[in-house]
């Protein structure tokens, strides 16, 4: 039998990405980000759930999106990275489904080298992006946050 995979789907520019459920704690809805200096340029900047201060990525600058203000309506997606716990910023998270490993193709095999993609699933109404946040942060971006995160 294959094996399930959940996944959170959300969307950003009406396109649909996911992550797997397990690296999900929560979602929340969209809170007034606070700049830090020393960012790095994919990092708004910081909020703060319930005591813990969260670095928030900005996923339209990572994709190369159209840039905007977050929206009231917007949503926050805490995730977990294998070294912290990351906010990201969404349009719209659309829910959590379940597919079978048969039906995600691995980014590799889509386009070699694809950055970020850990896959992706074909459904009747499109394509979903399967994102892997621990290649999110480059190792640069990684160093520059963990600094800017002391100070």
């Amino acid at each position: 039998m294959n094996q399930v995979i959940q996944l959170v789907v959300f969307a950003v520019e009406q396109q649909n990405y996911a992550l797997r459920l397990s690296t999900v704690e929560r979602i929340v809805r969209a809170v007034e980000v606070t700049p830090l200096p020393k960012m790095p340029e994919i990092v708004l900047g910081v909020v703060n759930v319930q005591g813990q201060i969260i670095p928030v990525v900005n996923l339209r600058r990572r994709f190369r999106l159209p840039e905007r203000e977050i929206d009231p309506s917007d949503q926050l997606i805490i995730a977990r990275t294998s070294k912290r716990t990351v906010g990201l910023v969404a349009d719209e998270v659309r829910g959590v489904i379940d597919v079978t490993g048969e039906k995600v193709t691995a980014g590799g095999e889509v386009v070699p080298g694809l950055e970020y993609v850990a896959g992706v699933v074909r459904l009747e109404d499109g394509l979903i992006l399967i994102h892997d946040l621990n290649t999110f942060l480059s190792l640069d971006e990684e160093k520059v946050l963990d600094q800017a995160l002391q100070d």
